[in-house]
This record gives structure tokens, sequence and C-alpha cells, in this order.
């Protein structure tokens, strides 16, 4: 594993020898895994990017996606590598648990929270309807069985929908760009036609997506020549692909991150 390194307010680690008084890391220090690992509580905090160490335990406090986030990876290897994982796991394994558990339980979880009532009422009233129409064809569990599946092939479908628009743009680096540009350089659009209408439910206007989140999906279309105009009238990227190479670009992220994953670990 390489040289430690204290995460700074510049994002560089803090070169030095051995262990500071400020819980810095020795940049000539080595560390074995179940060292770092140790390190995974929430008042001591230490990650792995690019095999060198940083201590993270006070930064994190400051980390721009919140605590939560980045203390995910605490004991663990942080890089694209590491990362590489979570995306397969999402991609090929989260998906079934996305929308069937833990998204359903979130929205419920908001609705009280939120004390939206007349939101609670129709998803209630969703369910009761639903087990009303399929129950006497297919029981109860039969029923339950039905609505997962559909649930599973959806939580697939909004992965790959969704992850074709924002690969490989770049997302990773804080560019102190306006609000508009940012959005553009993150996201990109899939080519517009009646199947890719239709297949992504207009997500394939991801651009139009960004900029007017609260807008139905059904009028991406309309706005998107404003935004186009808008782009080039002021210079900015508005970047559209078709839906292969948008799947294309998926399975090769994916396959580069794996690359990452194998050397990082296998050293292969």
């Amino acid at each position: 594993m390489g040289g430690g390194g204290q995460q700074t307010e510049s994002g560089e680690p803090a070169k030095g020898g051995g262990v500071g008084p400020d819980g810095g890391l020795g940049g000539s220090a080595v560390y074995t895994w179940e060292e770092v690992q140790r390190h995974s509580h929430r008042g001591d905090q230490w990650l792995v990017i690019d095999r060198k160490v940083y201590n993270i335990t006070q930064w994190a406090k400051r980390h721009p996606g919140g605590i939560r986030v980045i203390s995910h990876f605490a004991g663990e290897d942080a890089t694209v590598s590491s990362l590489t994982m979570e995306v397969v796991d999402e991609m090929f394994f989260g998906p079934p648990l996305i929308v069937p558990v833990f998204f359903n339980i979130q929205i419920f979880r908001t609705m009280f929270s939120q004390r939206d009532w007349v939101d609670l009422a129709w998803s209630i009233s969703f369910y009761l309807r639903f087990f009303c129409c399929y129950y006497p064809f297919f029981g109860f569990f039969g029923s339950i069985a039905l609505i997962s599946f559909v649930r599973f092939l959806e939580s697939h479908w909004f992965v790959w929908v969704t992850q074709m628009s924002h690969l490989p743009m770049e997302m990773d680096h804080e560019r102190h760009q306006d609000w508009l540009t940012m959005q553009l350089s993150a996201t990109c659009n899939i080519e517009q036609s009646t199947f890719n209408d239709w297949f992504s439910g207009h997500l394939n206007f991801q651009i139009e997506h960004h900029l007017f989140p609260t807008m139905p999906r059904h009028n991406y279309h309309l706005v998107a020549p404003l935004v186009r105009t808008l782009c080039e009238k002021h210079g900015v990227p508005y970047q559209v692909k078709t839906l292969q190479k948008g799947m294309t670009d998926v399975v090769r992220s994916l396959k580069k991150s794996g690359d990452l994953w194998l050397d990082a670990y296998l050293h292969k």
C-alpha cells in the first residue's frame, strides 16, 4: 500500500514522516489493510485513494456530499477501483433491491415524515387496486411475486437508462463553473426517436431533466431546441449520442473499472 497522507483543505495529501500530532499519516510509511480497516469508526476514519492512506476523521464533517457518503468508505479503498464494485453491484446486483424494497420504503417514510397524507392515501390505494385486480388470478403470494418481478425489471431499466446519459461524462472534478455549464458537462442526451422516447420514458432528454427537474418529462422535447440554441449562443457543448453508444459506454465503463479493480486488489 502506498505511503500515507492527510487530506487537507486543498485536497492534496500532506507529506511527512510518522504520525503527526494532528493525526496526519507519514508520507513514507506503509500500512497493511488490517491497520487501515481498524480505522472505520465515526471518530476515527482512514481511507485509501490511489494506494495512499488518508486520515479523514475531521475532513469528513466538511465533505460536500455529507459525512454519511464519505464515511461509507472508511477503512476501505475509495479510489475508482473500489468504487467499481459499487457500480457493478448497483448495475447487476443492487437494482433488485433499489425499487422493490429500498425505494418504496423511502417513499413511505418520506410521506409519513412530511405528513403528506394525500400522497400516502394514493399510494395505499395503488396497492389495494393492484391486489384487487391480481389476487383472484394469482392469490396473495402470486401477486407479491408478480409485483416484485415487475419492480425487478424496472430497477434494471432505471439504472441503465439513467447511467447511459452520465457515462463517461466528467462528474468527479469541481471546476468552479457556472451551474448551467456544470449540468451540461455532467450529462448528455440520447437522440430522440419514437422508440427512445418510449423506452427511456423521455429520460433520453437528460440535459433538460437536469435543468428543469420539476418539468413533466413529456415536455422535455419541447424545451430541448431552446436549450440547444442557448448552448450554441454561449459556446457550451450540448452532447447527444445514440442509444447504442449509450449502452456501449456503460459496458465499457464497467470493463475499465473492473480492470482497475483487478489491478488494485489482484495485481493482474
